[in-house]
């Protein structure tokens, strides 16, 4: 019998219908009852204490001091209270989901607790857990969820047109057409080439977040589980200290990246700024 390495792809563990249910998906799923567990609590408290005016404790006060240190880490980065908050939903539960799917995948039994299946001959163990974000799918899906975000926020920040202008610059282009300088004309051709490059970086930002959240988390569930296999005792908790700290370094680069996208993407374009100060100064 042998304990075999994490494949790449999640295992499916069985099916409802024609939905395949993997050993990652369960993971997320128990995540995801987590926080709905934790909000019915949040929920209760409030109640309870704000409306009799009364200080918050315990699970409530715990709670409120996350969300206070989200909000300030947001205002670092916005330097603005109104889209700190606006920004906070999506940043801030990224966050705590990638962290507690990562932190997941060290409880005891994720990886170990399974089923045995014969292969080559062979017994090999399909575990019943494994964490969430060693799944491409869930990692992919976040990171479409967070650049799709600030794509809408950017839109009912500046406008669909002046949003659009960002990438595929025909105001731009017609406007330098229109002065007949060969200067501006010039530099409006390349400022739309330019735009379109733009928009395969808009693709780069989503493979960039779910390959790197994917390969981080997915090399330390080899690693544990290579050490692991070879000795059982003390050796790996050294490691499992440091997939602790890589967990939440992970949860912190990708909520920070969605902040800045989310931050960048409501900001107007610069050259809109300058084509009004021209205008100005021409009256």
């Amino acid at each position: 019998m042998l304990v075999a390495l994490p494949p790449l792809a999640a295992e499916t563990m069985f099916t409802l219908g024609s939905l395949p249910i993997t050993n990652s998906y369960i993971n997320t799923t128990i995540a995801t009852l987590l926080f709905v567990l934790a909000a019915f609590f949040v929920s209760r408290g409030i109640k309870k204490y704000y409306t009799k005016s009364v200080a918050p404790k315990g699970f409530l006060n715990f709670v409120e001091s996350i969300v206070e240190v989200i909000l300030d880490y947001c205002d670092q980065v916005t330097r603005d209270r109104k889209k700190s908050l606006q920004f906070m939903p999506i940043a801030g539960a990224l966050f705590l989901f990638i962290l507690v799917s990562n932190w997941m995948g060290l409880i005891p039994g994720t990886g170990s607790i399974g089923i045995w299946h014969l292969v080559h001959g062979e017994h090999e163990l399909v575990p019943l857990f494994r964490p969430g974000n060693t799944d491409l799918n869930m990692t992919v899906a976040m990171a479409v969820l967070a650049v799709s975000s600030s794509h809408l926020l950017g839109i009912m920040a500046i406008g669909f047109f002046k949003y659009a202008n960002k990438f595929i610059k025909l105001g731009d282009l017609w406007q330098a057409v229109k002065s007949l300088s060969p200067v501006k004309m010039l530099i409006a051709f390349i400022e739309f080439f330019v735009g379109l490059i733009e928009i395969f970086s808009e693709i780069a930002k989503m493979v960039s977040l779910s390959l790197r959240l994917y390969g981080n988390i997915f090399a330390g569930e080899v690693l544990l589980t290579v050490l692991a296999s070879l000795i059982a005792f003390f050796v790996p908790l050294p490691f499992m200290a440091l997939e602790i700290l890589v967990g939440l370094i992970q949860a912190v680069v990708f909520s920070m990246l969605t902040l800045v996208y989310l931050n960048m993407a409501t900001m107007e374009a610069h050259g809109g700024h300058d084509a009004e100060h021209e205008a100005a100064a021409g009256h």
